[in-house]
Protein backbone atom coordinates (compact mmCIF):
# COMPACT_ATOMS: atom_id res chain seq x y z
CA UNK A 1 0.00 0.00 0.00
CA UNK A 2 3.12 2.24 0.73
CA UNK A 3 4.29 2.02 -2.54
CA UNK A 4 1.19 3.12 -4.40
CA UNK A 5 1.17 6.66 -2.32
CA UNK A 6 4.48 6.92 -2.72
CA UNK A 7 4.50 7.00 -6.88
CA UNK A 8 1.27 8.57 -6.40
CA UNK A 9 2.99 11.02 -4.86
CA UNK A 10 6.10 10.75 -7.30
CA UNK A 11 4.07 11.07 -10.38
CA UNK A 12 1.33 13.30 -9.24
CA UNK A 13 2.13 15.03 -6.48
CA UNK A 14 3.68 18.73 -6.26
CA UNK A 15 5.84 20.02 -9.11
CA UNK A 16 9.71 21.04 -8.89
CA UNK A 17 9.91 24.56 -8.08
CA UNK A 18 11.70 25.69 -11.08
CA UNK A 19 10.04 26.56 -14.23
CA UNK A 20 10.76 24.05 -16.54
CA UNK A 21 12.19 27.02 -19.15
CA UNK A 22 15.31 27.76 -16.34
CA UNK A 23 16.82 24.99 -17.37
CA UNK A 24 17.69 25.49 -20.79
CA UNK A 25 19.63 28.09 -22.06
CA UNK A 26 17.53 30.59 -24.22
CA UNK A 27 19.28 31.66 -27.78
CA UNK A 28 19.60 34.86 -26.84
CA UNK A 29 22.22 34.23 -24.54
CA UNK A 30 25.82 35.33 -24.48
CA UNK A 31 27.18 32.19 -24.73
CA UNK A 32 24.73 30.92 -27.62
CA UNK A 33 25.42 34.70 -29.40
CA UNK A 34 28.89 34.28 -29.43
CA UNK A 35 28.79 30.44 -30.35
CA UNK A 36 26.71 30.79 -33.55
CA UNK A 37 29.26 33.91 -34.33
CA UNK A 38 32.00 31.26 -33.58
CA UNK A 39 30.71 28.16 -35.55
CA UNK A 40 30.26 30.70 -38.62
CA UNK A 41 33.47 31.93 -38.49
CA UNK A 42 34.77 28.17 -38.04
CA UNK A 43 32.67 26.70 -40.73
CA UNK A 44 34.28 29.54 -42.88
CA UNK A 45 37.76 29.59 -42.21
CA UNK A 46 38.10 25.41 -41.77
CA UNK A 47 35.41 24.20 -44.32
CA UNK A 48 33.47 21.89 -42.04
CA UNK A 49 36.56 20.63 -39.55
CA UNK A 50 36.21 21.71 -36.70
CA UNK A 51 38.91 23.74 -34.57
CA UNK A 52 41.24 22.14 -32.54
CA UNK A 53 42.95 23.14 -29.53
CA UNK A 54 45.83 22.20 -27.15
CA UNK A 55 45.74 23.47 -23.89
CA UNK A 56 48.79 23.91 -21.89
CA UNK A 57 49.75 25.15 -18.12
CA UNK A 58 53.07 27.38 -17.79
CA UNK A 59 52.39 27.33 -14.51
CA UNK A 60 49.20 28.44 -13.61
CA UNK A 61 46.78 28.40 -10.34
CA UNK A 62 44.61 25.87 -12.07
CA UNK A 63 42.06 28.66 -11.99
CA UNK A 64 41.85 28.96 -15.90
CA UNK A 65 41.52 25.41 -16.16
CA UNK A 66 38.66 24.60 -14.33
CA UNK A 67 37.00 27.62 -16.49
CA UNK A 68 38.41 25.43 -19.73
CA UNK A 69 36.99 22.58 -18.20
CA UNK A 70 33.59 24.25 -18.02
CA UNK A 71 33.99 24.75 -21.92
CA UNK A 72 33.46 21.42 -22.22
CA UNK A 73 30.40 20.73 -19.88
CA UNK A 74 27.24 20.75 -20.64
CA UNK A 75 26.03 24.25 -20.06
CA UNK A 76 28.88 25.50 -22.84
CA UNK A 77 29.59 22.43 -24.71
CA UNK A 78 32.10 24.18 -26.90
CA UNK A 79 31.89 21.25 -29.43
CA UNK A 80 28.98 22.13 -30.61
CA UNK A 81 30.01 24.91 -32.09
CA UNK A 82 33.14 23.09 -34.06
CA UNK A 83 35.53 23.87 -31.36
CA UNK A 84 37.24 20.14 -29.47
CA UNK A 85 40.29 19.67 -27.46
CA UNK A 86 43.15 17.50 -28.51
CA UNK A 87 45.86 15.47 -26.49
CA UNK A 88 48.62 16.31 -28.96
CA UNK A 89 50.03 19.32 -30.19
CA UNK A 90 50.73 18.10 -33.42
CA UNK A 91 46.85 17.93 -33.80
CA UNK A 92 46.13 21.33 -32.92
CA UNK A 93 45.38 24.42 -34.34
CA UNK A 94 45.21 26.90 -31.44
CA UNK A 95 47.52 26.66 -28.14
CA UNK A 96 45.78 27.88 -24.92
CA UNK A 97 48.52 28.61 -22.69
CA UNK A 98 47.92 29.37 -19.39
CA UNK A 99 49.77 31.40 -16.40
CA UNK A 100 53.04 32.93 -15.99
CA UNK A 101 55.39 30.59 -17.71
CA UNK A 102 57.59 29.57 -15.09
CA UNK A 103 61.44 28.39 -15.36
CA UNK A 104 60.56 24.47 -14.71
CA UNK A 105 57.97 24.93 -17.76
CA UNK A 106 59.75 26.83 -20.13
CA UNK A 107 60.85 23.95 -22.05
CA UNK A 108 57.75 22.30 -22.27
CA UNK A 109 55.66 25.50 -23.65
CA UNK A 110 57.91 26.07 -26.01
CA UNK A 111 58.56 22.52 -27.31
CA UNK A 112 54.54 22.34 -27.20
CA UNK A 113 55.05 25.45 -29.97
CA UNK A 114 56.99 23.71 -32.04
CA UNK A 115 55.49 20.73 -32.15
CA UNK A 116 52.21 22.21 -33.38
CA UNK A 117 51.93 22.73 -36.81
CA UNK A 118 52.11 26.11 -38.08
CA UNK A 119 50.56 28.96 -38.40
CA UNK A 120 49.15 27.99 -34.98
CA UNK A 121 47.26 30.63 -33.02
CA UNK A 122 48.44 31.05 -29.61
CA UNK A 123 46.52 32.15 -27.22
CA UNK A 124 47.20 33.51 -23.44
CA UNK A 125 43.93 33.02 -20.74
CA UNK A 126 44.32 34.72 -17.79
CA UNK A 127 46.40 37.86 -16.21
CA UNK A 128 49.59 35.42 -15.35
CA UNK A 129 49.84 34.81 -19.34
CA UNK A 130 49.20 38.14 -20.25
CA UNK A 131 50.94 39.93 -18.22
CA UNK A 132 53.17 37.62 -15.77
CA UNK A 133 50.32 38.47 -13.14
CA UNK A 134 51.52 39.11 -9.41
CA UNK A 135 54.64 36.35 -10.06
CA UNK A 136 55.79 38.67 -13.04
CA UNK A 137 58.87 39.23 -10.29
CA UNK A 138 59.50 36.11 -8.97
CA UNK A 139 62.67 34.50 -9.68
CA UNK A 140 61.09 31.05 -10.54
CA UNK A 141 58.83 32.94 -13.33
CA UNK A 142 60.40 33.67 -16.93
CA UNK A 143 57.56 35.90 -17.52
CA UNK A 144 54.36 36.22 -19.78
CA UNK A 145 53.73 33.92 -22.13
CA UNK A 146 54.90 36.41 -24.95
CA UNK A 147 58.45 36.48 -23.60
CA UNK A 148 58.89 32.49 -24.48
CA UNK A 149 56.28 32.32 -28.02
CA UNK A 150 54.47 34.36 -30.12
CA UNK A 151 51.42 35.45 -29.06
CA UNK A 152 48.22 36.23 -31.21
CA UNK A 153 45.54 36.87 -28.65
CA UNK A 154 45.48 37.78 -24.85
CA UNK A 155 42.10 37.45 -22.72
CA UNK A 156 43.20 39.03 -19.51
CA UNK A 157 41.07 37.91 -16.40
CA UNK A 158 41.68 36.08 -12.77
CA UNK A 159 40.32 33.83 -14.13
CA UNK A 160 38.34 35.16 -17.14
CA UNK A 161 34.67 33.38 -17.37
CA UNK A 162 34.24 30.98 -20.33
CA UNK A 163 32.01 33.16 -22.16
CA UNK A 164 34.92 36.00 -22.68
CA UNK A 165 37.53 33.18 -24.01
CA UNK A 166 35.23 32.17 -26.66
CA UNK A 167 34.73 36.05 -27.34
CA UNK A 168 39.06 35.53 -27.32
CA UNK A 169 39.07 32.72 -29.38
CA UNK A 170 36.44 34.41 -31.95
CA UNK A 171 38.48 37.81 -31.83
CA UNK A 172 41.64 35.07 -32.70
CA UNK A 173 39.89 33.64 -35.82
CA UNK A 174 39.00 37.04 -36.89
CA UNK A 175 42.66 38.46 -36.31
CA UNK A 176 43.99 35.08 -37.96
CA UNK A 177 41.63 35.58 -40.96
CA UNK A 178 42.43 39.08 -41.55
CA UNK A 179 46.04 38.01 -41.76
CA UNK A 180 45.90 35.45 -44.10
CA UNK A 181 44.42 37.35 -46.61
Amino acid sequence: MYIFSLWKRLFFGPRVTEAKRSFFLSTTSPVEAVGCELAAEIRRLYGGRSLRIRAVDGGSTNAEEIELTALGNAYYDIERFGLSFVASPRHADMLFVTGPVTRNLEHAVRTTYEAAPHPCIVVAIGDGACTGGIWKDSYAVVGPVDAVIPVAIRIPGDPPSPTDILRGVLGALRTAAHTRV
